[in-house]
């Protein structure tokens, strides 16, 4: 259920979130920690989906598919962006 409560609260800043998931990798902007790393490049990242995002450029996938023109993207924000072109 959506209840809108936030009832983890980080101690550095103050923000809050919904899950003590979101708060364990928000809380890696303040500790400057980046467990998950490129294996082809070694650059570091705060969660394992941008990690997933960045392999992307490696491999030169581009799962996400604009249902207009056919471009692909590696990030679903970047099609949501595109397809306001197509508006």
């Amino acid at each position: 259920i959506h209840t809108g409560e936030r009832p983890y609260k980080c101690l550095d800043c103050g923000k809050n979130f919904t899950q003590k998931s979101q708060l364990i990798v928000h809380h890696r902007i303040h500790t400057g920690e980046k467990p998950y790393q490129c294996s082809s490049c070694q650059k570091s990242f705060v969660d394992k989906s941008q990690l997933v995002a960045h392999h992307r450029i490696h491999t030169g996938d581009c799962p996400f598919k604009c249902g207009v023109c056919g471009q692909g993207f590696r990030q679903k924000v970047t099609l949501v962006k595109h397809q306001r072109v197509h508006s």
